[in-house]
């Protein structure tokens, strides 16, 4: 029982981070390619 509701509290943990990390992501690549139009590299 108690490891039934640790599997499921792992997997919403899972899928917490994953889809907070995905706009992180997005947002590092978007300030990525603007800190290196700013520095002219392209």
């Amino acid at each position: 029982m108690l490891t039934a509701i640790a599997d499921v509290l792992r997997a919403i943990g899972h899928a917490i981070a994953t889809v907070v990390s995905l706009p992180f992501r997005a947002v590092a690549r978007l300030f990525g390619g603007a800190a290196d139009t700013a520095h002219g590299h392209h």
